[in-house]
Protein backbone atom coordinates (compact mmCIF):
# COMPACT_ATOMS: atom_id res chain seq x y z
CA UNK A 1 0.00 0.00 0.00
CA UNK A 2 1.55 3.27 -1.07
CA UNK A 3 1.60 6.23 1.33
CA UNK A 4 -0.49 8.29 -1.08
CA UNK A 5 -3.38 5.81 -0.96
CA UNK A 6 -3.63 5.92 2.83
CA UNK A 7 -6.22 8.44 3.93
CA UNK A 8 -5.49 10.09 7.22
CA UNK A 9 -7.99 12.27 8.93
CA UNK A 10 -6.69 15.08 11.02
CA UNK A 11 -8.60 17.21 13.44
CA UNK A 12 -9.03 20.79 12.17
CA UNK A 13 -6.73 23.25 13.97
CA UNK A 14 -9.53 25.12 15.77
CA UNK A 15 -10.87 21.87 17.27
CA UNK A 16 -7.35 20.69 18.14
CA UNK A 17 -6.61 23.94 19.98
CA UNK A 18 -10.00 23.79 21.73
CA UNK A 19 -9.32 20.25 22.95
CA UNK A 20 -5.84 21.18 24.14
CA UNK A 21 -7.22 24.24 25.93
CA UNK A 22 -10.03 22.22 27.52
CA UNK A 23 -7.64 19.58 28.83
CA UNK A 24 -5.13 22.17 30.02
CA UNK A 25 -7.83 24.07 31.90
CA UNK A 26 -8.89 21.13 34.08
CA UNK A 27 -6.04 21.55 36.62
CA UNK A 28 -6.77 25.29 36.75
CA UNK A 29 -10.44 24.59 37.45
CA UNK A 30 -9.47 22.27 40.30
CA UNK A 31 -7.15 24.89 41.84
CA UNK A 32 -9.79 27.64 41.52
CA UNK A 33 -12.35 25.32 43.14
CA UNK A 34 -10.08 25.00 46.18
CA UNK A 35 -10.25 28.75 46.81
CA UNK A 36 -12.54 29.87 49.63
CA UNK A 37 -16.17 30.53 48.64
CA UNK A 38 -15.58 29.20 45.15
CA UNK A 39 -18.35 27.30 43.41
CA UNK A 40 -16.69 26.59 40.08
CA UNK A 41 -17.08 23.44 38.07
CA UNK A 42 -15.25 21.89 35.15
CA UNK A 43 -17.59 23.39 32.56
CA UNK A 44 -16.94 26.92 33.79
CA UNK A 45 -13.22 26.28 33.91
CA UNK A 46 -13.24 25.00 30.35
CA UNK A 47 -15.39 27.91 29.19
CA UNK A 48 -13.11 30.57 30.69
CA UNK A 49 -9.62 29.12 31.08
CA UNK A 50 -9.86 26.55 28.29
CA UNK A 51 -11.08 29.08 25.76
CA UNK A 52 -8.39 31.54 26.88
CA UNK A 53 -5.68 28.89 26.45
CA UNK A 54 -7.14 27.84 23.10
CA UNK A 55 -7.07 31.48 21.96
CA UNK A 56 -3.44 31.79 23.11
CA UNK A 57 -2.39 28.71 21.20
CA UNK A 58 -4.39 29.65 18.11
CA UNK A 59 -2.88 33.13 17.97
CA UNK A 60 0.66 31.77 18.24
CA UNK A 61 -0.09 29.23 15.47
CA UNK A 62 -1.57 31.86 13.12
CA UNK A 63 -5.12 30.55 13.47
CA UNK A 64 -8.31 32.29 14.53
CA UNK A 65 -8.48 32.59 18.33
CA UNK A 66 -12.22 33.31 18.15
CA UNK A 67 -12.89 30.00 16.42
CA UNK A 68 -10.82 28.03 18.90
CA UNK A 69 -12.50 29.79 21.84
CA UNK A 70 -15.95 29.20 20.35
CA UNK A 71 -15.26 25.48 20.07
CA UNK A 72 -13.86 25.35 23.61
CA UNK A 73 -17.04 27.07 24.80
CA UNK A 74 -19.12 24.51 22.95
CA UNK A 75 -17.16 21.72 24.67
CA UNK A 76 -17.80 23.46 28.00
CA UNK A 77 -21.53 23.59 27.25
CA UNK A 78 -21.60 19.88 26.46
CA UNK A 79 -19.68 19.08 29.67
CA UNK A 80 -22.03 21.39 31.60
CA UNK A 81 -25.07 19.51 30.29
CA UNK A 82 -23.79 15.96 30.66
CA UNK A 83 -22.42 16.41 34.20
CA UNK A 84 -25.86 16.69 35.88
CA UNK A 85 -27.26 14.03 33.53
CA UNK A 86 -24.60 11.57 34.68
CA UNK A 87 -25.11 12.51 38.34
CA UNK A 88 -28.90 12.15 38.04
CA UNK A 89 -28.54 8.84 36.23
CA UNK A 90 -26.39 7.51 39.03
CA UNK A 91 -28.77 8.78 41.71
CA UNK A 92 -31.82 7.34 39.92
CA UNK A 93 -30.05 4.03 39.37
CA UNK A 94 -29.25 3.65 43.06
CA UNK A 95 -32.77 4.62 44.09
CA UNK A 96 -31.75 7.81 45.90
CA UNK A 97 -33.78 10.11 43.65
CA UNK A 98 -37.09 9.52 41.87
CA UNK A 99 -37.59 10.00 38.14
CA UNK A 100 -37.98 13.65 37.11
CA UNK A 101 -41.44 14.96 36.32
CA UNK A 102 -42.30 16.06 32.77
CA UNK A 103 -42.13 19.72 33.78
CA UNK A 104 -38.64 19.20 35.20
CA UNK A 105 -37.57 17.54 31.95
CA UNK A 106 -38.95 20.44 29.90
CA UNK A 107 -37.10 22.91 32.10
CA UNK A 108 -33.87 20.92 31.77
CA UNK A 109 -34.16 20.79 27.97
CA UNK A 110 -34.81 24.55 27.82
CA UNK A 111 -31.93 25.33 30.17
CA UNK A 112 -29.67 23.03 28.14
CA UNK A 113 -30.56 24.92 24.96
CA UNK A 114 -29.69 28.21 26.65
CA UNK A 115 -26.37 26.79 27.88
CA UNK A 116 -25.51 25.47 24.42
CA UNK A 117 -26.22 28.91 22.96
CA UNK A 118 -24.42 31.05 25.52
CA UNK A 119 -21.34 28.94 26.35
CA UNK A 120 -19.84 29.27 22.83
CA UNK A 121 -20.36 33.06 22.96
CA UNK A 122 -18.48 33.36 26.25
CA UNK A 123 -15.87 30.93 24.94
CA UNK A 124 -15.40 33.04 21.83
CA UNK A 125 -14.92 36.16 23.94
CA UNK A 126 -12.38 34.41 26.19
CA UNK A 127 -10.60 33.03 23.11
CA UNK A 128 -10.42 36.54 21.69
CA UNK A 129 -8.92 37.79 24.95
CA UNK A 130 -6.40 34.94 24.84
CA UNK A 131 -5.48 35.82 21.26
CA UNK A 132 -5.13 39.47 22.22
CA UNK A 133 -2.86 38.54 25.13
CA UNK A 134 -0.69 36.35 22.91
CA UNK A 135 -0.34 39.10 20.32
CA UNK A 136 0.40 41.67 23.01
CA UNK A 137 3.14 39.56 24.56
CA UNK A 138 4.58 38.68 21.14
CA UNK A 139 4.82 42.35 20.15
CA UNK A 140 6.54 43.17 23.45
CA UNK A 141 9.12 40.44 22.89
CA UNK A 142 9.88 41.68 19.39
CA UNK A 143 10.01 45.31 20.59
CA UNK A 144 12.44 44.42 23.39
CA UNK A 145 14.65 42.37 21.06
CA UNK A 146 15.27 45.23 18.64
Amino acid sequence: MSPSSVHTRTIPPAWRFALIGALASLPLAVVVNWLPNSETDFAGGIMIFGAFIAGLIAATRSAEPDAAGLRAGLLAGVVGIFTPVAAAGTAIGTGVVAWPTPSELVFFVGASAVVLCLAPVFGSLCGRVGGWAANRVATRWTADAS
